[in-house]
């Protein structure tokens, strides 16, 4: 398994650290190493732990996240740094795009936002993990973010696709001889037919299943999924 990215939480409302953690902690690949709520203890943090990644909020007690940033390059230069900030002020934004920040998350966030930065930091980061010359797609990959979410090798379904519900409709759908129709795979799994036919849907857009009309001897023909066998 591969080493999961440590990440360092600088935030000093403890409850909005908290709800980093919690994000962090549905997510594959990436483990909380710590959280400090001053500049003083990001400080401390990050020369004990030399974190993969910080989360760096700008509005601390006792400094700026612009200066974090300045004291994270000089004592800890592979570390990187994602913004999650309410602060918009053109001076911030200005010193955070000229420092190569990762990304800038301005609050509040949603989780599908968290999670995008964060897989599409993922993903650039297995890029330049090789060793040798880069490619020129590799090197336009890294500069952008669309596509470094959209190749990641855990992608976002779009809203309303739960991946654990998808991978049970997989496994169901391996199991049936014959295909299955939406509303027999609803009943099966205990769904509604509209939930089970965007799933088998979604599940045909990712080339994952295909469908086929079947016609009976009476009545209309059925829509049947089948799982696409490689």
């Amino acid at each position: 398994m591969p080493t999961p990215i440590e990440i360092l939480i600088i935030e000093d409302d403890k409850r909005v650290a908290d709800i980093h953690r919690r994000f962090i902690d549905k997510m594959e690949g990436f483990k909380v190493v710590g959280a400090a709520h001053t500049g003083e203890e990001a400080k401390d943090w990050v020369q004990a732990l030399t974190p993969d990644l910080v989360l760096l909020d700008v509005y601390l007690p006792d400094a700026l996240g612009t200066e974090i940033m300045g004291f994270i390059h000089e004592n800890s230069p592979e570390t990187d740094i994602i913004f999650i900030t309410a602060a918009t002020e053109v001076d911030i934004v200005k010193k955070a795009y000229r420092r190569g920040v990762a990304d800038y998350i301005v609050k509040p966030l949603t989780f599908d936002r968290f999670k995008e930065s964060l897989f599409s930091y993922k993903a650039k980061r297995e890029k330049l993990a090789g060793e040798g010359v880069m490619k020129e797609d590799s090197i336009q990959f890294l500069w952008n973010k669309t596509n470094a979410a959209a190749d990641n090798q855990d992608p976002l379904p779009p809203k309303g696709i739960d991946p654990i519900t998808k991978e049970k409709v997989v496994s169901h759908l391996k199991q049936v001889e014959g295909g299955i129709t939406a509303e027999t795979l609803g009943v099966d799994i205990g769904v509604s037919r509209s939930t089970a036919r965007r799933y088998l849907e979604y599940l045909v857009s990712e080339k994952r299943a295909y469908t086929e009309l079947i016609y009976g001897s009476v009545g209309r023909p059925e829509r049947r999924y089948f799982i696409q066998r490689r």
